[in-house]
């Protein structure tokens, strides 16, 4: 289900929020900051509204790819956040290119139409999800800056983070302590109340085997940091391992149904 599948104005306005991504992206170092900051925010806004109209569109459409620009954006928002607070953190010109290509991506694949019989608690329930997606993207990024930074520390260069080690260290943490949070209030949910919001009990498919094994992975994660004080490469590695996991749980099995199957999916 690709690109004719999108509804006009979601076709042209996700043209619109790709291309104002692609220009801070692609003129890195040739545009002024402010410039680009403003180029950003309206990419930011037009982003936004792309969602709103693929979820309240008729019918409203979801699948991996516009879960990818969901995430996407929520890691871009996290990042409008942390930059009124600590100004020095450069990541723009990545995160500008991650949100063109995943809202390129949703125009190819704008998902599949949503059952009107799922329970009006579903949305709750993904949401959710969607949010522990966008906590440990954003933790992702982070730790990518973060070992950037340290390599260059290394080389006896300057390291470009804009922040030092420690206080981005403790971003990473605090994002993936929160994802870990909602991750946890996820499952359970799914758990709990599997035939309230799927009409079926706890099932054991690949996305929940994956979705348990990423909790375990950040779970190990968070208890070795404050039992043992791991940190640096050990650290990290589990975090893109969970991270890599939790992907494969949503995006991934989606994918596999809706792409390679080509199977409807709720």
């Amino acid at each position: 289900m690709i690109l004719s599948s999108a509804p006009t104005g979601n076709l042209w306005l996700g043209l619109a929020a790709a291309v104002a991504y692609a220009v801070p992206a692609a003129a890195a170092g040739r545009i002024s900051a402010r410039a680009a900051s403003a180029t950003l925010w309206l990419a930011w806004l037009l982003h936004a509204a792309v969602l709103l109209l693929g979820l309240a569109g008729d019918p409203p459409r979801f699948g991996f790819a516009p879960a990818l620009s969901v995430t996407a954006w929520l890691v871009l928002t996290v990042y409008a956040i942390e930059i009124q607070l600590f100004p020095q953190l450069q990541a723009r010109w990545a995160l500008a290119g991650l949100g063109a290509a995943a809202v390129l991506l949703a125009l190819f694949f704008p998902g599949q139409p949503l059952h009107v019989s799922l329970s009006p608690w579903l949305p709750l329930h993904w949401a959710l999800g969607i949010a522990s997606y966008g906590l440990f993207g954003a933790a992702v990024v982070h730790a990518w800056i973060m070992t950037r930074a340290e390599h260059r520390i290394r080389a006896a260069a300057d390291s470009h983070s804009g922040i030092p080690l420690l206080t981005l260290e403790r971003l990473t943490f605090r994002l993936v302590g929160a994802g870990f949070v909602l991750l946890t209030a996820t499952l359970l949910a799914g758990w709990l109340f599997g035939e309230v919001l799927y009409g079926r009990a706890w099932k054991w498919d690949h996305k929940t085997i994956f979705s348990v094994l990423s909790w375990l992975a950040f779970a190990i994660l968070l208890l070795g940091r404050a039992r043992f004080g791991w940190r640096g490469k050990r650290a990290i590695r589990i975090l893109y391992v969970g991270s890599l996991l939790l992907l494969l749980a949503y995006v991934g099995s989606r994918f596999v149904l809706e792409v390679l199957l080509s199977r409807s999916v709720p």
